[in-house]
């Protein structure tokens, strides 16, 4: 009767091993995840790992593909850029991927008893996803507050749009912070972390040229005095003289 139930117990088991396996490669399979997707996976990532166990890592070859694929911008590219889909949705949808990023967030942060980040290739990369998130997000939110208005270049309508790009612009600045704890990242992660100002605030500065950028640049300057990495100097450096130099070109208009 013992061994019956130990053989019993050996096939739930295993049985529940093979669920959670099939599970990840079903979402894995799927070429993209949606938002209840995210629900899944943000709960697993967040509460399904002990303190002690590792989580999904790029380092990792067997499961470097989950944090590609809760990092991949297709995600919601997919729905965003779909010109057959309504703005209200698209813009919906956008809403809602925001808050799933701000669940996200809290993955990766976690600090080894040097202070040193244990995942900061891994953090950076959903700093980066939302960062590509709120560009379209925040776009769309203004488009739809154009698309709905008597008089789109009503002071009421230029207000809500100006206060809007404001808020990305700080939320943006948020990402500098993280200069002041370079010393947390590894060599790879001061490099990737640079890349994502060359990248993001570059398309920033690009989608809305007659934004003010003065305290974005007064605190890259004061990022840049705080900096021992090259790569970081280089990356703040270049943002400043763009900020400069679009503001030249703005003004010329």
């Amino acid at each position: 009767m013992t061994k019956i139930r130990f053989i019993f117990i050996l096939l739930i088991s295993i049985l529940f091993t093979n669920c959670k396996t099939d599970e990840r490669e079903f979402l894995l399979g799927k070429r993209y995840w949606d938002l209840n997707d995210y629900d899944k996976v943000i709960l697993e990532l967040k509460y399904g790992y002990k303190d002690d166990e590792k989580l999904p890592s790029f380092n990792n070859p067997q499961t470097r593909a989950i944090v590609e694929k809760l990092t991949d911008q297709q995600n919601f590219n997919v729905v965003l850029n779909d010109n057959e889909l309504g703005l209200k949705h698209k813009n919906n949808v956008a809403e809602k991927f925001f808050e799933q990023w701000q669940d996200m967030n809290g993955i990766y942060d976690a600090l080894d008893r040097k202070d040193n980040y244990l995942y900061d290739e891994e953090m950076l990369a959903v700093w980066h996803f939302g960062l590509g998130l709120q560009l379209k997000y925040f776009k769309l939110g203004n488009d739809n507050i154009l698309k709905d208005a008597d008089d789109p270049n009503s002071k009421r309508v230029l207000y809500h749009f100006n206060s809007n790009v404001k808020t990305l612009v700080k939320n943006f600045q948020i990402y500098l912070d993280e200069v002041n704890k370079e010393n947390a990242y590894s060599q790879q992660g001061k490099i990737h972390f640079a890349r994502g100002i060359d990248k993001y605030f570059t398309e920033l500065i690009a989608i809305y040229p007659k934004a003010d950028y003065s305290a974005m640049k007064k605190k890259a300057e004061l990022m840049l005095n705080k900096s021992n990495s090259e790569e970081i100097k280089a990356s703040l450096n270049t943002l400043i003289e763009l900020i400069a130099s679009n503001k030249a070109k703005v003004s010329k208009e």
